[in-house]
């Protein structure tokens, strides 16, 4: 890991406008004697940041700035415990934009392009991050928030939309509707940019055939600016994170020690020109790697990371063994039968926990069969033998923003 002298610089800066403001992390720096960093020893002795951290500082405590400098509120979208409310000046509403526009400059899209918006709009950072991005650019934006798919489809034909924004679920279902309707040469897709959950190589296959789309990942999270800090490019599905407005690092989540470039780990990431709301080492508990070797796009100043392959906070723990969802989809996606579409379920029956994996299946086949080497595989990859349920396509429900795909039944 290199932080080269313009971002110790801006780390400093971020350093002075904290401990002046005097919010939570400016109180932490305080006690431990932190006024500044000078090398790279001395960045890693900052203290990392946590999601609990900002929950605590309800309703602004997390603000660096006056409250007359403040623009716009956002917060992230978890459904339990206090919110997180990330405060936003002007330039950083403007520094977003810039990076958005850049995200669909790496993407292809140009002025030409029309581009159908489905994320939410409001308090998420979603829709109008996508909206700024598009308006920066100088591309059409189409901003139809999610849902009401009958007015979907009829605009993405009626405006002859050629980029589509939407989560991965969504992109699933909207395609299914397209084939089901046999409406694919009415439409003129040409590329797909994904963000807020994770998306195995199986949905992004399903996506790509139905729509005829470029697919491109798009990397963010609300309390560092939102989707828009990196995106993948057309030589592959890492995502260049934009290293002039934040700092990447890549953590063991157990010990917090660095880790080299290559290895997977925890994404940390640093605000290096936040106003309203910096954040110095925060854990944001997606699980990646930087990239070691050089993109072919070569614009190697902005570091990739892996496509996130789940969250360290995800981890299911059963018959004593650590599993993650993308553990099971990985074996599930070995299965040319089944389809990209899954749920597990956790229960506890008669003293003892159980796993339960429902699969839909995209053809015909012996069920019975496929049910038995999918639990074969589980068993020899992981440790412990599921119970395994094959259910026709279609089965299983479909999401308009993030499809949730485990339920801990067990304390209920």
């Amino acid at each position: 890991m290199i932080i080269n002298e313009r971002q110790l610089e801006q780390v400093n800066m971020q350093i002075q406008r904290l401990l002046a403001s005097n919010n939570f992390y400016g109180q932490r720096l305080k006690e431990a004697g932190i006024t500044g960093v000078s090398s790279i020893d001395d960045f890693l002795a900052l203290p990392f940041s946590e999601k609990q951290d900002l929950r605590e500082a309800y309703p602004l405590g997390l603000s660096a700035v006056p409250d007359t400098d403040i623009v716009r509120i956002h917060s992230s979208s978890g459904t339990t415990g206090t919110p997180v409310i990330i405060p936003y000046t002007q330039k950083d509403v403007d520094d977003w934009a810039i990076q958005f526009a850049r995200c669909y400059e790496y993407a292809g899209v140009t002025p030409e392009d029309r581009v159908q918006i489905t994320p939410g709009y409001g308090l998420w950072t979603a829709g109008i991050g996508f909206q700024a991005g598009c308006e920066r650019l100088g591309a059409m934006a189409i901003p139809m928030g999610p849902g009401n798919t009958e007015k979907q489809l009829q605009f993405m034909m009626d405006m002859g939309s050629t980029v589509l924004t939407a989560t991965a679920s969504y992109a699933l279902l909207l395609s299914e509707e397209v084939e089901r309707r046999g409406i694919k040469d009415k439409i003129k897709l040409k590329k797909l940019i994904t963000g807020s959950e994770r998306s195995g190589e199986k949905i992004r296959k399903r996506i790509i055939d139905s729509l005829g789309v470029e697919y491109y990942d798009i990397y963010g999270l609300t309390e560092v600016y939102g989707p828009g800090i990196g995106i993948s490019c057309k030589h592959g599905h890492e995502m260049h994170v934009w290293s002039d407005f934040v700092f990447l690092e890549i953590i063991d989540p157990k010990t917090g020690k660095v880790l080299p470039d290559g290895e997977w780990g925890e994404i940390v990431l640093t605000t290096l020109v936040k106003e309203g709301a910096p954040l110095i080492r925060f854990r944001t508990h997606d699980l990646s790697r930087i990239v070691p070797e050089p993109c072919g796009c070569g614009h190697d100043e902005h570091p990739r990371i892996d496509t996130i392959i789940g969250r360290s906070d995800d981890m299911m723990k059963i018959h004593g063994v650590n599993v993650f969802p993308a553990q099971i989809e990985e074996i599930l996606a070995s299965f040319p039968e089944l389809s990209s579409e899954y749920q597990i379920r956790l229960s506890h029956l008669d003293g003892r926990d159980t796993m339960r994996i429902y699969v839909e299946t995209n053809g015909s086949m012996d069920w019975e069969d496929v049910r038995t080497r999918v639990a074969r595989r589980v068993k020899h990859r992981i440790g412990f033998t599921p119970l395994v349920k094959i259910v026709e396509e279609g089965v299983l429900p479909r999401s308009e923003k993030k499809t949730r795909r485990v339920f801990d039944e067990r304390y209920d």
